[in-house]
């Protein structure tokens, strides 16, 4: 699997990684992007690809991306970074076709305590999927499709 890129736009700050791309991404890679000994915490989402939505089966998936995604994903995970007691996040989001059951998104959020690593790893979610622009394209087993904005 490819590695990650790191986020070079941020050296110096929090933020370990942030991409966009057409690359697997390696949930294990992120988690040691943040480990850190001075976390108490370390919590890692990944937002899978499965076989169904809203009670359809799912037969392909592929996701578009705008060129300024990469940005604003990177610009986000700066904001969490920089929150009191976080100490270290990481976000990555493909595009291109996604087979079934490989990751789409993957966030991973250390800090200094338990509560504040969940609720900077559900922020890096929730707000990535309300603000990355990506669209989600879905190919149904009957034959229909559907487009999603974003996440």
């Amino acid at each position: 699997m490819t590695q990650p890129k790191a986020a070079t736009s941020l050296e110096g700050t929090g933020v370990r990684s942030a991409w966009v791309g057409t690359e697997p991404i390696d949930a294990d890679d992120l988690r040691r992007m943040v480990a850190d000994p001075a976390a108490g915490a370390t919590v890692v989402f990944t937002g899978d690809v499965r076989d169904n939505d809203h009670g359809r089966s799912v037969v392909s998936l592929t996701y578009e991306a705008h060129p300024g995604a990469e940005q604003v994903l990177i610009d986000l995970a700066g904001q969490i970074a920089a929150r009191d007691e976080v100490i270290a996040v990481a976000v990555a989001h493909r595009h291109g076709p996604i087979g079934i059951g490989e990751s789409a998104l993957v966030a991973a959020a250390s800090a200094r305590h338990r509560h504040e690593a969940f609720q900077a790893c559900v922020d890096l979610v929730e707000e990535t999927k309300k603000r990355i622009p990506i669209w989600k394209h879905q190919v149904f087993d009957d034959g229909t499709e559907e487009w999603v904005n974003c996440a």
